[in-house]
């Protein structure tokens, strides 16, 4: 990516990598650290994590960040209709990686986020891996189209949180 632009090198790319993995990719003007402590403090990723567009709020995200801590993040415009999301954190390496489940559904998806010093920048590699083909066709569909829009957000933060 060395001879890309920069709006070329800040493009959000989804790949399948197979019938069950998605695989997303993206460079973050910041270093590491920056990117991650974005992705493992609340404070910090309630600010990102969902598409100001889709109108809904985050009305409670908590994130315990250390291998065999949990989290809970709870998206809707009251209690009464709101989704819940939760899982555990399988493997935490700062400020190098993250793996955590997915568990709201029944079905485990394991997501792992590792972030690549790229000296000022950072390489983010998502990779989501589903119990299912068609888990991933809805993920594909649904929840990986926002990303790019989330990565935009979190664009932001990280001009701030480095300034």
């Amino acid at each position: 990516m060395d001879g890309n632009s920069g709006a070329q090198a800040r493009e959000t790319v989804v790949t399948r990598k197979s019938d069950r993995e998605l695989v997303v990719t993206r460079v973050f003007d910041a270093p590491a650290r920056i990117v991650f402590e974005a992705w493992s403090r609340a404070e910090l990723f309630q600010r990102w994590w969902v598409p100001k567009a889709l109108g809904v709020p985050l009305r409670a995200c908590e994130m315990d960040v250390r291998t065999g801590g949990g989290y809970r993040l709870e998206f809707g415009l009251d209690a009464a209709n709101a989704m819940a999301f939760y899982g555990k954190y399988v493997e935490v390496v700062p400020p190098s990686k993250i793996v955590w489940t997915n568990e709201e559904s029944g079905e485990i998806t394991v997501t792992t986020v590792t972030f690549e010093d790229r000296g000022d920048k950072t390489l983010l590699t998502l990779s989501e891996l589903y119990p299912s083909k068609d888990a991933c066709d809805e993920a594909l569909q649904g929840s990986a189209a926002g990303l790019p829009i989330q990565f935009e957000q979190l664009d932001e933060l990280l001009v701030e949180l480095a300034g």
